[in-house]
């Protein structure tokens, strides 16, 4: 058979939101300045699915320094991979920084965090070893899951008990030269619960592992110093790889691996994805150094971020709106429902009410699922959270009386 015609017959995960939904559902154009308020099919929008958490893309000094590190290296520069000819002093303070604000010794610079974590976990680990996951990893996880030829195991979304199990499993099974690695998300990007990073490493007094934590949606939002949720909970010491993304409270590209000089030193000459990429663009190293400088500078955007968080959470439990119990940022409203109800839910407050929300149905959630996922950010006020409300409480009734329909 054609591959190509074999291509064109293989339904989509994402089903009608692939096709008949491109340029609305998938693949939504939003225009303007990057912020709370921008255009989509040309009309205004109250936008809460962007991941600027800080509000930080679109800071007028942060813009200055994007245009004048352009203007001064272009974003050719500088040209090669690190390990040959693209490292810069730029580069390299930028990995001082970043690992010094996550309270670890060394850090390497990733050009993206999505392939950045799955060379990270295929370096790792090799067919000697075990790798035990949660669930509920993102899919760069999974991907790099795949890539690894060590022994895998998923444990149960945060369940202590089904870890346990698979720990005990790996501990039983290993050799003399097996060593176990573990993975889990400081925060979960589509629920907005924590890990059960304290469960996972008091483990660590009965069985010998080592512990990875993609903190994507962690870092710049949790701790006190926003250094993430290994601070936040009291056990950054027990992460033995913390990842982070620029792609979220930096508002950037790339991403960073912290851990020991050893392992940092390990991965800088075998992960493959950057030591056969082009390194990560100079203007970008150095304005990844001035987001990072002003993240520590602001507590307030935290506290702003958090205010905001807790108005619009509460705001929409008034309603009458189940959100499921986030311990972040992230804040997912669950009903009952099909993927058409997911489309009428997004559609409605779109055209209607002028405010943009991204959901998603069944296969991303479980069947007779309807999670619409909103992400408050620094730079929202009160009036675009009043807006919001008043937009979910005029469709309550009809994703109300759509969820009862599906209990009948």
């Amino acid at each position: 058979m054609d591959l190509f015609d074999k291509l064109e017959g293989r339904p989509s995960p994402l089903g009608p939101f692939t096709s008949e939904g491109y340029g609305y559902y998938t693949f939504p154009r939003l225009e303007g300045p990057l912020g709370p308020e921008m255009q989509f099919n040309g009309k205004d929008m109250v936008v809460w699915s962007i991941n600027d958490y800080l509000g930080i893309g679109s800071n007028e000094e942060i813009k200055k320094v994007d245009t004048e590190a352009t203007a001064k290296y272009s974003l050719s520069a500088p040209m090669g991979a690190r390990l040959m000819t693209g490292n810069t002093t730029e580069h390299e303070k930028l990995e001082e920084e970043l690992a010094a604000f996550v309270h670890k010794e060394s850090a390497q610079l990733l050009n993206y965090g999505y392939q950045g974590i799955m060379s990270t976990i295929h370096s790792l680990v090799d067919r000697n070893d075990f790798l035990i996951y949660d669930e509920l990893s993102h899919a760069c996880i999974v991907d790099g899951k795949q890539l690894s030829m060590a022994d895998k195991s998923v444990f149960k979304h945060n369940d202590i008990e089904s870890f346990k199990k698979q720990l005990y499993r790996a501990d039983k099974k290993r050799k003399e030269n097996s060593s176990i690695l573990v993975v889990t998300e400081g925060v979960f990007g589509m629920t907005g619960d924590l890990g059960i990073l304290k469960e996972i490493i008091e483990l660590k007094k009965e069985v010998p592992f080592r512990l990875l934590v993609d903190d994507a949606h962690g870092i710049g939002t949790m701790g006190e110093d926003g250094s993430g949720t290994g601070t936040h909970l009291g056990v950054q010491d027990g992460i033995d790889v913390y990842f982070g993304t620029f792609a979220k409270s930096f508002a950037l590209i790339g991403a960073f691996i912290a851990s020991e000089p050893r392992v940092i030193e390990f991965l800088k000459a075998n992960s493959r994805s950057q030591v056969f990429a082009k390194s990560l663009p100079l203007p970008m190293a150095v304005t990844a150094r001035k987001r990072l400088q002003m993240i520590k500078d602001h507590p307030e955007w935290r506290e702003k971020l958090w205010n905001n968080t807790l108005k619009l959470r509460e705001g929409l439990r008034d309603l009458g709106y189940t959100v499921l119990p986030s311990e972040s940022p992230v804040t997912p409203v669950l009903t009952k429902g099909s993927t058409d109800l997911c489309q009428d839910i997004m559609r409605k407050l779109r055209e209607e009410h002028g405010v943009f929300v991204s959901g998603v149905a069944y296969p991303v959630v479980p069947k007779g699922t309807v999670l619409i996922r909103l992400i408050p950010t620094a730079a929202h006020n009160d009036a675009h959270i009043e807006k919001t409300l008043k937009a979910f409480g005029a469709i309550k009734e009809f994703v109300f009386e759509a969820a009862e329909k599906l209990s009948a």
